[in-house]
């Protein structure tokens, strides 16, 4: 009977058979007919430190957006903007018909003018009032009431003034001006168009320097980010630096760096929301756009890196065929890790001193003579940015 150790060993050699003979094909038969050495291209394993980077889908989205509502209501009779416009905080963007908040502040002001000089009257009479009881000419109560009468009349005053300067914020509102700087929507509303104050948007203002460029990481991304590194720039966590490449292929220019991690996994997707914020100086993110973001991950030390194109796999292994002693066909079951650029990180299998064949493996099988040339990433035009 086969131990299940037996066994185990068995079938993982077996499999690396397999996999030599499934490669191998008719150029096996045409190698065997010729006799001849079957020529190969290799390369040395490499190992080095090596910083794993992570990609995901990103969209571009505004920093700040704010949709412009009044304050008063009213009918738009001036638009000194145009929809896509850029415009600065407080600028002039609307005017809302002011004639019923210019008869406000008339009335108000009127209003506020009568309270004060009734105050004004009756503070006379309470200094009158005030040299009589000194003489004994009138009694201490008429005096009580006419302080209690100044009191009223003060406060009635300070209401109108109140009610002025109300009216005075409401004729100021009827212009509408820009509460940030950034670009305007072109969906904006047009001159006739009455407004309700509070609830029409008359036109949406939102920052394009900086921006955010927002993704979502796995639940198990994000413990691998923490559990595999303590510095936060490292981990993912705020302040980690992050690249961009936009959707016609080419890299922007400016790195970012993530700002915002969401307090919790969304219960729809599983996913935790990533907020990475970018200078924008030339305008060239806009909102909507589509970027790939490369988020910097731990670094392997002393990683064995192979060309991806060296990596065969059968069923649920994966091999590589290794120019073994007498330059003769070896093939080697190996474990993968992370792939970097055109690399797969070689967990288990290989170490540093093994060669591997990168070019001609549909001409193997094991044991085979190998006419082998050495090549480099370079020639291969291999690199370890994606």
């Amino acid at each position: 009977m086969f131990s299940v150790k037996s066994m185990k060993t068995y079938c993982l050699a077996l499999l690396a058979v397999l996999a030599m003979l499934v490669v191998s094909g008719c150029g096996a038969a045409n190698t065997a007919k010729t006799g001849g050495a079957t020529p190969v291209k290799a390369m040395k394993a490499i190992q080095k430190d090596t910083p794993l980077s992570y990609e995901y889908a990103g969209q571009v989205k505004g920093k700040n957006e704010v949709k412009v509502q009044p304050k008063v209501s009213g009918t738009i009779v001036e638009k000194y903007v145009s929809g896509g416009q850029y415009v600065h905080a407080g600028q002039p963007l609307y005017k809302i018909d002011s004639r019923q908040y210019e008869s406000a502040l008339l009335s108000a002001q009127a209003t506020l003018a009568q309270s004060e000089a009734t105050l004004n009257n009756s503070q006379i009479d309470l200094k009158r009032y005030q040299e009589l009881l000194a003489s004994d000419s009138i009694d201490e109560q008429t005096a009580t009431t006419q302080a209690s009468t100044v009191r009223q009349n003060t406060a009635a005053a300070d209401a109108n003034r109140a009610l002025v300067q109300k009216a005075q914020e409401n004729l100021d509102d009827t212009l509408v001006v820009a509460p940030m700087d950034g670009r305007l929507d072109v969906n904006d509303v047009a001159i006739g168009t009455y407004a309700s104050a509070g609830s029409t948007t008359l036109v949406t203002v939102g920052s394009i320097n900086p921006v955010y460029v927002q993704f979502s990481i796995s639940e198990n991304e994000y413990l691998k980010f923490m559990q595999n590194n303590t510095n936060n720039a490292v981990s993912g966590g705020p302040g980690a630096s992050v690249t961009i490449t936009l959707s016609n292929g080419t890299n922007y220019p400016v790195p970012g760096k993530i700002e915002q991690l969401d307090r919790s996994l969304s219960t729809n997707t599983g996913a935790l929301t990533v907020k990475a914020a970018f200078d924008n100086p030339d305008n060239i993110l806009l909102p909507g756009m589509f970027a790939r973001v490369k988020v910097s991950g731990e670094v392997v030390p002393n990683a064995i890196l192979v060309p991806q194109r060296a990596v065969q796999q059968l069923l649920d292994k994966s091999f590589v065929t290794v120019v073994g002693a007498d330059n003769k066909s070896e093939s080697r079951a190996v474990t993968l890790g992370e792939k970097v650029g055109g690399f797969w990180i070689i967990k288990d299998g290989l170490t540093a001193d093994d060669t591997v064949v990168v070019e001609g493996l549909t001409k193997l099988q094991a044991g085979m003579d190998l006419d082998v040339t050495m090549v480099t990433p370079e020639e291969l035009n291999l690199s370890m940015n994606s």
